[in-house]
């Protein structure tokens, strides 16, 4: 078995490869850090084969694809991204459009790319991360938010296609609340509901992913805010999101 990770630095990313390791998955993982990526190679007992690559350029997606493709991935994860708080008129623009890059079209290219092999195979799985953020619109958060409610948008649409296919690929989302990781400082914010931990929400992550399931949520309070947000019309959930992120500042 083998799974390549994106974002494999540092937080969930990080600690989804090594509970993958620990399930016998040989791995690829990838980020800007190289060392990083070499520190943890270190401690994982399965092979580990390391790819430093920045994912905001679209054609580093498509050589990472390139790279790899001869391999059978049995589990892509794409988990890297990253956040940025600010009102969207002051927001640095070549920073935002990083982030769109990074969370939007890395997502989109490879998705498409490996799909489209485990498709001929049929077989193979895709755990794309979103966030609960992904339920609501996000003032102060604009980018961030939409940038994840089309990771969700899109995970949802593929599942549905691969079920009318009747194919054996499946697709699964990871939409998890606050996490205690390095999104934090990057996106320079903080949060006032205490936050998961990062080794927790992998597991969960990864354990339900193999379990085919479409939308994973993990913790009590952010399944009942999702379904809050279900409930509430937009004006009021931007609201309340408006009055939460003006308690990160």
């Amino acid at each position: 078995m083998k799974a390549l990770v994106t974002g494999a630095s540092s937080g969930i990313g990080r600690d989804m490869a090594r509970y993958l390791s620990k399930l016998g998955y040989d791995l690829i993982i990838v980020a800007q850090r190289e060392q990083r990526l070499i520190e943890l190679k270190e401690e994982l007992q399965t092979s580990v084969e390391i790819i430093s690559m920045d994912l905001s350029k679209a054609e580093n997606c498509i050589e990472l694809y390139e790279k790899v493709k001869k391999q059978e991935i049995d589990l892509l994860v794409n988990n890297a991204g990253f956040g940025m708080f600010g009102n969207f008129e002051t927001t640095d623009l070549s920073k935002e459009i990083k982030l769109i890059n990074t969370n939007i079209t890395a997502v989109h290219i490879l998705t498409k790319l490996f799909l489209k092999d485990m498709k001929k195979r049929n077989s193979g799985r895709i755990l794309n991360v979103a966030s609960i953020a992904a339920f609501s619109p996000g003032p102060l958060m604009a980018a961030y938010y939409s940038s994840k409610s089309y990771v969700l948008r899109l995970s949802q649409s593929i599942y549905k296609e691969l079920k009318k296919a009747k194919s054996n690929v499946h697709i699964s989302v990871l939409c998890p609340g606050p996490v205690a990781t390095e999104f934090n400082d990057v996106a320079g914010v903080h949060f006032s509901l205490k936050p998961l931990s990062s080794e927790y929400v992998a597991k969960y992550a990864i354990d339900n992913t193999l379990k085919n399931k479409q939308i994973i949520v993990p913790g009590f309070l952010n399944k009942i805010l999702r379904i809050l947000s279900k409930l509430s019309p937009s004006n009021l959930s931007s609201e309340v999101v408006y009055h939460n992120q003006t308690r990160k500042k």
